[in-house]
C-alpha cells in the first residue's frame, strides 16, 4: 500500500466495504436523499499517515433527528465463501471483514493506523414530522488536543412524505438458548429474560416483526441425537390415565414482552425434527415433582404416545391463543427443510395438525412444489433460488429464504458479498408481492448441530460449516446486542420495499414496476439483476423523487 503523509477522509455510501488491506477505490458520496421515519446510513472512511489514537469523532447537524456514529469493526472469516461461488463476491479470501458496529466512546474516539483505511458508520433516524428540506451533517475527526485532523460534509435532503410501516412478515430465527449460554445466565431467569427484551428490541428497530416462540425447545441445527439447553416455554404436568396438564404462564410473559416492544407475529416452533418430521422435539414434563424429558429423538413422530400429547396440547394452546385475542398473529411449523424422501412423516404430520389447528396458517422452508400442490403446507417458503415454480404457479400468500446454500446469482449475505447484494432484497421482494421472509440465524452462536457454543468474535463460519455471515446478524455487547452493516443492509432493503410501495400508492404498480426495469437488458428475477450499488442507489433516488413529484401534484389538485 502507498505511503501517506496526510490523514485523509471520503465520504461513502452504505454500500461499500472499506477493507483495510487494500486501497479505497470508491469515489466519494456526498449527498442523498430520505423519506421521513426512515433510517438512513453513510459512512466516513478515514486513513492516518500514522499510528494515531484516540481520535475523537463528533457530528454536528441543524438535521433534527438522531444522528448516531459507530466505528466500523472487522471480523474473521476462515470460511468466507463456498467451493463454486459466483462472481458477485468482494474476494474469497479468508482474513478480516468489515460487519460489527461498535459504539464510538468519546473518550477513546477510534484508532488510526498507518496504511489501513478504516470506517466510522452514521445512522441518521428521521422522525415522522421531521421538516422537509437539506441539511448538512458534518463529520469531524480530531486529536486529543483538539487539532482537526479532518472533516467530511454530507447533504441529506429530507423528502416531505412518511415512509408507511412494513406489511411483509420478516423473522430472523431467535435463538434463546444463545443467549443464556453465552452470558452465563439460567434460562428464563430475571437476566435471561432482559436478554431477550434487549436484543428482540435491536431486532425490531431493523424490521423483525415476528418472532421464533418456544413453547417447546426447538429442534432446529441439532445432532441426531443430541439435544440443545431447554427453552421451554410451555408448562407440561403428567396427570393420571395419560393425560396432560398444561401452563402458559411463561408464555404469556414472552407474549407481554413482545408486545411491548413491537413485535407483531409469533411462529411457533417446530413440532416434528427438521429434516424429515420423524421425531419429536425435545419436551420436558414434571410428574409427580420430578422434571424429565418425556419426547425426543427417541421418539416415532407417528407413535400413539406423541400423537396422543398433540391431540391434548394443540387444542389447549389454541383456546389459550384465541382467549388471549391471538388467532390473527400466530403462526405454526411443522418440520424445517423437508425432501422429497420425507414426504410420507410430513404428511403424517401436517394431517394431524391440520386436525387441531384450523384456520391457524402453518409454515414452513422447503424446495420442492409438491408439498404445496399435494396440501401439505398452505404456506410453503421456498428458497430465493427455488422459488420459480411457485412463482409461476402464483401461489397465493407466498414467502421466501436463503441460508448457507443460496450463493449462486441470488441475493445474500456473506461477509464476502457486496453490501448490493443484499440490499436488492427489498426490490424484488416489491416486484414479485413476497408476503413474508425467513431467516434463520439472528444469533445462533454456536458450532453446526450446536456441538459446541462459540464465540462469535473468534468463529463466524458455525465452527468452519457455514460461509461467514449466515448464522448470526448480532454479536455480544455488554448487555445487548452488537450490530452489523449486514443488518442495516439488509433494513435498507425493507426500507426500500416500503418506498416503493408507497410510490405505487401515488402512481400505480405497472408504473413502479417499469421504472425499476427502465434500463434493463432482461426483467428483474430473483437471480437476475443488476450487480452495481449504483444502480440500487439511482433507483432509490429516482423513487424519492417520484414521490414528491407526485406528492407536489396531489396538492396541487386539492388546491384548485
Amino acid at each position: 500500500m502507498q505511503d501517506v503523509f496526510v490523514f485523509e477522509t471520503r465520504c461513502l455510501h452504505s454500500l461499500v466495504k472499506v477493507f483495510p488491506d487494500e486501497e479505497l477505490t470508491d469515489d466519494a458520496y456526498e449527498r442523498g436523499t430520505a423519506l421521513r421515519g426512515e433510517t438512513f446510513h453513510f459512512q466516513v472512511a478515514y486513513r492516518a499517515p500514522a499510528l494515531t489514537k484516540p481520535i475523537r469523532v463528533s457530528v454536528m447537524s441543524g438535521l433534527p433527528a438522531a444522528i448516531t456514529l459507530q466505528k466500523v469493526g472487522l471480523a474473521p472469516s476462515e470460511l468466507p465463501c463456498q467451493r463454486r461461488h459466483d462472481d458477485n463476491v468482494l474476494r474469497v479470501t479468508p482474513g478480516l471483514y468489515p460487519d460489527p458496529l461498535y459504539p464510538v466512546d468519546e473518550e477513546r474516539g477510534v484508532v488510526g493506523i498507518h496504511y489501513q483505511w478504516r470506517s466510522v458508520w452514521v445512522t441518521v433516524e428521521l422522525g415522522e414530522e421531521t421538516p422537509a428540506g437539506e441539511y448538512a451533517v458534518a463529520v469531524k475527526f480530531a486529536s486529543s488536543t483538539g487539532e482537526t485532523l479532518g472533516e467530511e460534509r454530507f447533504r441529506l435532503e429530507v423528502i416531505p412524505a412518511m415512509l408507511p410501516q412494513q406489511t411483509l412478515i420478516h423473522t430472523e430465527w431467535f435463538h434463546s438458548d444463545c443467549l443464556a449460554n453465552y452470558y452465563g445466565v439460567d434460562v428464563f431467569s430475571d437476566a435471561h429474560w432482559r436478554l431477550i427484551e434487549n436484543y428482540l428490541q435491536t431486532a425490531v428497530q431493523h424490521g423483525m416483526n415476528m418472532v421464533l416462540t418456544p413453547h417447546f425447545t426447538p429442534p432446529l441445527d441439532t445432532q441426531v441425537g443430541g439435544e440443545r439447553p431447554t427453552v421451554q416455554l410451555v408448562d407440561v404436568w403428567i396427570v393420571e390415565g395419560g393425560k396432560y396438564a398444561f401452563g402458559f404462564d411463561r408464555l404469556l410473559r414472552w407474549i407481554a414482552l413482545c408486545d411491548r416492544i413491537g413485535i407483531r407475529y409469533f411462529e411457533f416452533s417446530h413440532l416434528f425434527t427438521q429434516w424429515g418430521a420423524k421425531h419429536a422435539p425435545k419436551v420436558m414434563a414434571e410428574e409427580q415433582g420430578e422434571l424429565r424429558r418425556i419426547f425426543g429423538w427417541e421418539t416415532d413422530a407417528t407413535g400413539e404416545a406423541y400423537t396422543s400429547f398433540l391431540s391434548q396440547y394443540l387444542p389447549a394452546l389454541t383456546t389459550f391463543l384465541r382467549t388471549q385475542g391471538l388467532e390473527n398473529r400466530c403462526y405454526f411449523h411443522i418440520s424445517d427443510e423437508p425432501l422429497l424422501e420425507h414426504m410420507p412423516w410430513y404428511r403424517s404430520a401436517s394431517e394431524l395438525m391440520q386436525t387441531h389447528l384450523g384456520n391457524f396458517p402453518i409454515i414452513d422452508a422447503l424446495t420442492n412444489y409438491e408439498y404445496y400442490e399435494q396440501g401439505l403446507v398452505k404456506r410453503p417458503i421456498p428458497a430465493n433460488d427455488h422459488i420459480e415454480p411457485f412463482l409461476e404457479r402464483q401461489v397465493p400468500e407466498l414467502w421466501t429464504y436463503y441460508c448457507c446454500v443460496q450463493y449462486r446469482q441470488v441475493s445474500n449475505r456473506f461477509f464476502n458479498m457486496p453490501s448490493a447484494r443484499n440490499r436488492v432484497i427489498g426490490v424484488q421482494l416489491y416486484k414479485f408481492q413476497i408476503a413474508g421472509f425467513l431467516h434463520w440465524g439472528y444469533n445462533f452462536w454456536n458450532t453446526q448441530y450446536s456441538l459446541q457454543a462459540i464465540d462469535p468474535y473468534r468463529v463466524t463460519d458455525a465452527g468452519g460449516s457455514f460461509p461467514s455471515g449466515d448464522a448470526f446478524l448480532v454479536y455480544p455487547g455488554d448487555a445487548g446486542p452488537v450490530e452489523s452493516i449486514r443488518m442495516d443492509i439488509f433494513y435498507e432493503g425493507l426500507q426500500d420495499l416500503r418506498a416503493l410501495q408507497l410510490l405505487e400508492s401515488l402512481v400505480g404498480r405497472d408504473s413502479v414496476l417499469v421504472l425499476i426495469e427502465e434500463g434493463l437488458s432482461e426483467p428483474l428475477s430473483f437471480s437476475r439483476y443488476p450487480h452495481e450499488a449504483a444502480w440500487l442507489l439511482g433507483l432509490r433516488e429516482r423513487v424519492n423523487r417520484e414521490i414528491a413529484a407526485a406528492l407536489a401534484s396531489k396538492r396541487r389538485e386539492e388546491e384548485r
